[in-house]
């Protein structure tokens, strides 16, 4: 009896022992399973990883590739032969008889494209799209000026007359069609300052679609020969690229005065830079749906070639605005002025008898001054009483120091 109890002690103590021994194995078995199941985890991140940079060693060689490729030279195709190879001048100063590469398309290759040549072999490798000067780039306004005709006073003939030349022919081609005329190419804008000119031609601006490049005449006027009149043609080059267009000229005396036959080296690059805008305005290449409009005071001594028919077919003369124009042109800029009952535009207008309409532009900003300086947000007649005899007393003295300015 006692040797069988033995044995059945045994057998369960056997039974615990195996117990705990399957317990630890499921422990560590669990452990094993979250070791496996983290170490595939990072397996597949490291993958990912090498992936990535293996990705970035490949950019990083075709970038290094591409820094240790030889630079290119700028040339310019002057002629196609009949085998296929062209003739080019490089930047460098001579002429070649080159190659062109398999990749550039024969249909691009024209006389006078910019093309990309080989360091070594001056061989064409691509071609390049054409270059406008950043001064040229800049003139284009691409924000609409916000000027109408209704904020233009004592000028009804005169945008009667600018609308039919430029907004007409841009906006109904088809009623000079139907007529058999031509529409004109450019107008001239002549009269004394602040009278109005460029107020025409931003509201111009604002009522067509067209592209607007505007152009003062002394940006044109360069220090090395040449480079003036290749602006001038780099700009009606854009004009036609952006049609249609409008290019306004101010201050147009500045590159256009009378040639003369005693000149310095400077009068003579002004001369040819002339001479390459009267072959724009009237050459070979038509002016299509490009309008030119020109603007100065001094139109006594613009050259005679300007001013003849087929380059600015239309003089319009801005005056100095008379008494019905002033009081309208008062009307509109006190138009967002607080202002007493006792203001009168007809007193106003025969008070500044002469005054321009930037003068009379002035005098509204002065009389709301004066009332400011009294602390006041209402403008009383008294204050534009000063304001005119401030600003036309001083305008007067100005002119009697400076001489006239319009002749």
């Amino acid at each position: 009896m006692g040797c069988k109890a033995l044995s059945q002690d045994q057998s369960a103590e056997m039974f615990e022992e195996i117990q705990r021994r399957i317990s630890v194995l499921e422990e560590r078995n669990l452990e094993l399973v979250e070791e496996a199941r983290r170490s595939e985890g990072e397996k597949r991140f490291v993958e990912g990883e090498l992936i990535r940079l293996q990705k970035e060693l490949k950019r990083l060689k075709a970038e290094l590739e591409r820094l240790k490729t030889p630079p290119l030279i700028i040339g310019q195709i002057k002629d196609i032969l009949a085998d296929g190879r062209v003739v080019v001048k490089s930047s460098t100063g001579p002429d070649f008889v080159v190659s062109t590469s398999d990749y550039v398309s024969p249909e691009l290759l024209t006389a006078g494209a910019r093309v990309a040549l080989n360091k070594q072999t001056l061989a064409v490798m691509g071609v390049l799209p054409p270059s406008l000067d950043p001064v040229v780039v800049g003139a284009e306004i691409i924000t609409k000026p916000e000027t109408t005709y209704e904020e233009i006073g004592g000028l009804e003939a005169q945008i009667i007359e600018i609308r039919e030349a430029v907004e007409d022919p841009l906006l109904r081609p088809e009623l000079y069609k139907k007529v058999g005329i031509d529409p004109p190419k450019g107008v001239l804008l002549v009269g004394p300052p602040g009278t109005g000119k460029t107020l025409l031609a931003k509201a111009v601006a604002k009522q067509t679609n067209a592209t607007f490049i505007r152009f003062v005449g002394s940006e044109l006027v360069q220090k090395y020969i040449g480079e003036g009149a290749r602006l001038v043609r780099e700009l009606f080059d854009l004009a036609r690229q952006k049609a249609p267009s409008i290019v306004f000229i101010d201050e147009l005396d500045s590159v256009g005065a009378k040639r003369l036959e005693m000149a310095t080296s400077g009068d003579r690059e002004v001369q040819r830079t002339l001479m390459q805008l009267l072959a724009e305005l009237d050459g070979f290449n038509p002016l299509g749906e490009v309008k030119i409009i020109g603007a100065t005071n001094r139109p006594d001594i613009l050259d005679e070639a300007l001013l003849r028919p087929g380059r600015f077919d239309r003089i319009i003369e801005i005056p100095v605005p008379n008494h019905e124009s002033r009081v309208a042109i008062f009307g509109i800029h006190s138009k967002r002025m607080n202002l007493e009952e006792t203001v009168n535009f007809e007193e106003l207008g025969s008070k500044s008898d002469g005054a321009t309409g930037a003068d009379i532009k002035a005098v509204c900003t002065e009389a709301g001054m004066f009332a400011i300086r009294e602390n006041r947000d209402i403008v009383s007649m008294v204050d534009f009483e000063k304001a005119i005899a401030k600003v036309l007393d001083e305008g007067d003295q100005k002119g009697m120091e400076s001489g006239p300015m319009f002749a």
